[in-house]
């Protein structure tokens, strides 16, 4: 639903980031070595900022992260506010309103996609670069990439061969970036394909890339990518251009649950902390079946 939907229900244009937070806050005991989120906002103009992302390793990361996110947002809508001009129905003290489409442009953390990680370290590089999610950058919004998840990947040195086999250069032996770089491999592939297809139908270059963001298949990118990797995972990620999954592997080692509804979809690792977030009952917050 647009921005204003929410602010007019329950009061403010972070409903998204505040419930994020939450979330955060409600799974700290999975981690707390550092946390990170990121936020995608769908249908704005070249120019403008369209992922933001904040992380820490501080001593209470999700607090740093969610006071430096908000922080940056409230200062931006402060600045928003404009006056309307008095009319016979308005009170003595003038009405003040905030322009969605200024907020949609102009503040952080006020799109439509989250994603969030909090991390428990397995090794003693406790740093930033270890914290989710991971962005896998690019000019082209269908080619962006965002990357969080739980997982232990047990044929990584394998999969780590097979990049390399294929011509790339990963920057390092580790799950996180071998697991982005292989779902980014078969993201390249089925974007090269699709402007091939669209360009030698006649559309424009621009065109194209409309067509390839309407068209993109995230579920045959991710059966490609994952048909090799071995272990327990649970992957979410998020395009640039605003398609969204979570991977769950066909053992069902990783828990996953999700809410659907027509005002958010959700995908965490624990029920409860899903039914006490968005006050849903039981039977509404269901299990992510393995494989899917």
């Amino acid at each position: 639903k647009p921005v204003e939907y929410y602010e007019e229900k329950y009061g403010t244009f972070l409903y998204g980031l505040n419930r994020m937070y939450l979330m955060m806050e409600k799974q700290r005991n999975r981690g707390q070595d550092g946390c990170g989120i990121a936020n995608v906002k769908m249908d704005v103009p070249p120019g403008i900022k369209y992922i933001n992302c904040e992380k820490s390793i501080a001593k209470d990361p999700i607090l740093d992260v969610f006071e430096r996110s908000k922080g940056m947002a409230s200062d931006k809508i402060n600045k928003a506010t404009v006056r309307q001009p008095r009319t016979s129905s308005t009170s003595s003290q003038e009405k003040q309103r905030i322009d969605p489409n200024w907020i949609k442009e102009k503040v952080p953390f006020t799109g439509e996609l989250f994603l969030s990680h909090v991390r428990y370290g397995t090794d003693s590089d406790n740093s930033i670069e270890r914290c989710h999610p991971v962005i896998r950058e690019s000019n082209w919004m269908t080619r962006n990439l965002l990357l969080a998840g739980n997982f232990n990947i047990t044929n990584n040195e394998d999969l780590f061969a097979s990049l390399v086999q294929i011509g790339q250069h990963p920057r390092e032996l580790s799950d996180t970036v071998t697991l982005l770089e292989k779902i980014g491999h078969f993201v390249d592939k089925e974007n090269n394909d699709l402007y091939v297809k669209y360009s030698a139908s006649g559309h424009e270059p621009r065109t194209c890339f409309s067509l390839i963001a309407e068209n993109l298949n995230v579920a045959r990118i991710l059966r490609r990518a994952s048909g090799d990797w071995d272990g327990g995972y649970c992957i979410a990620g998020l395009f640039g251009h605003g398609d969204a999954f979570c991977l769950r592997d066909p053992c069902g080692i990783r828990p996953a649950f999700y809410l659907a509804n027509d005002e958010v979809v959700v995908v965490a690792s624990e029920k409860p902390l899903i039914q006490t977030v968005f006050d849903v009952p039981e039977d509404q917050v269901l299990p992510l079946p393995p494989g899917q």
